[in-house]
């Protein structure tokens, strides 16, 4: 009969610590019924890392990824399951499932500490370990599952030349541009900037001269330098059994002599255009200039006075005068009684 309570039978799988022990018989327990419960989604009674969701309105098991366990609904890192540690999660409860391991990986899903380095550490998912780095000089803490100071984590040897101070600088011998980094209480062989030197008193870079180093006369670090001091930090790391690897700067990239002449030419080509375009405003300025002189003239020549002979019914020459107005003009004022007309009226008079 189905109930709001239902009763099911598990088998008590061996966890991790008694995975040599022989099961023991089905244990009887009570569990939420998920199809009555508004999340659809409740753990289960006796493991931590199962929990039972309803589908299609039958309550159906689920497992967590291997090394996860189930946290509720849309919480923790991947289908509601999350890291062991980072809550009571298991708390009077146990795994169902043992671990499986890969390389760097005691379980498929989870954060381990190095083998060999006390400033990295590993992520796994799905079984795929990827290699994190702790910075800013910060050790990882496998106690806490996090990059935590160096005197809160314990376990781990620093270098020899770290020990008065895993985070400062020490001298490289006679060097005046070279000197160890303490990252962390590992060392990493460093270079002052150009026309700086490394100052034993204050261990810093500074302005020369000082009472060992002079000023530089050597140019800044060419590439097969900055390829030396990355071999000799590898070489340190493997001396040290595995000390911090922070991540290395990108070669300086050596440009190719071809490309002088090539920046030469691409300058004479922009000096080129710009005197074109210098010589085609002169153009259209000039061409311009022109035109406003063409239009004025043709303004004073649209004003002419033209004589028109017409024959009259009479066949006397008519003495009459076309004045040509352009548009826009002002019509000079005829006086009344001027030309041949008037003077031919009075002649008749």
């Amino acid at each position: 009969m189905y109930h709001s309570a239902w009763e099911v039978i598990t088998d008590k799988m061996c966890s991790s610590r008694c995975c040599a022990q022989q099961q023991s018989k089905p244990q009887r327990q009570q569990v939420e019924d998920p199809c009555q419960n508004k999340a659809r989604v409740v753990p289960d009674a006796t493991y931590c890392d199962r929990y039972w969701e309803c589908v299609n309105g039958q309550p159906e098991l689920y497992d967590c990824p291997n090394g996860l366990v189930f946290a509720g609904k849309h919480r923790g890192v991947t289908e509601g399951c999350d890291y062991p540690w980072r809550a009571n999660y298991c708390e009077e409860k146990q795994l169902a499932n043992g671990p499986i391991s890969t390389e760097h990986c005691d379980w498929l899903y989870g954060i381990f500490g190095h083998e060999s380095s006390c400033t990295r550490y590993w992520t796994c998912w799905n079984g795929t370990a990827t290699e994190q780095l702790c910075i800013g000089g910060l050790l990882y803490n496998e106690d806490t599952h996090s990059c935590d100071w160096p005197d809160n984590v314990d376990g781990c040897q620093k270098h020899p030349l770290c020990v008065e101070d895993a985070n400062g600088n020490v001298p490289l011998g006679k060097s005046c541009n070279r000197y160890w980094q303490c990252q962390g209480g590992y060392p990493r062989l460093q270079r002052c900037p150009a026309m700086l030197v490394f100052d034993r008193q204050s261990l810093r870079c500074v302005v020369p001269p000082t009472e060992d180093c002079d000023i530089p006369t050597t140019p800044a670090p060419s590439p097969e330098d900055a390829d030396e001091d990355r071999n000799r930090n590898s070489n340190n790391e493997d001396a040290d059994n595995g000390p911090a690897n922070y991540p290395q700067q990108p070669p300086v990239r050596q440009q190719p002599q071809q490309q002088r002449p090539q920046a030469q030419q691409q300058q004479q080509q922009q000096q080129q255009r710009q005197q074109q375009r210098q010589q085609l405003q002169q153009q259209q300025q000039q061409q311009q200039q022109q035109q406003q002189q063409q239009q004025q003239q043709s303004r004073r020549e649209q004003v002419q006075v033209v004589p028109n002979q017409q024959a009259s019914s009479s066949g006397r020459t008519s003495g009459t005068i076309n004045i040509h107005v352009p548009p826009g003009a002002i019509p000079l004022p005829v006086r009344p009684g001027s030309g041949a007309r008037a003077r031919a009226n009075n002649n008749n008079n």
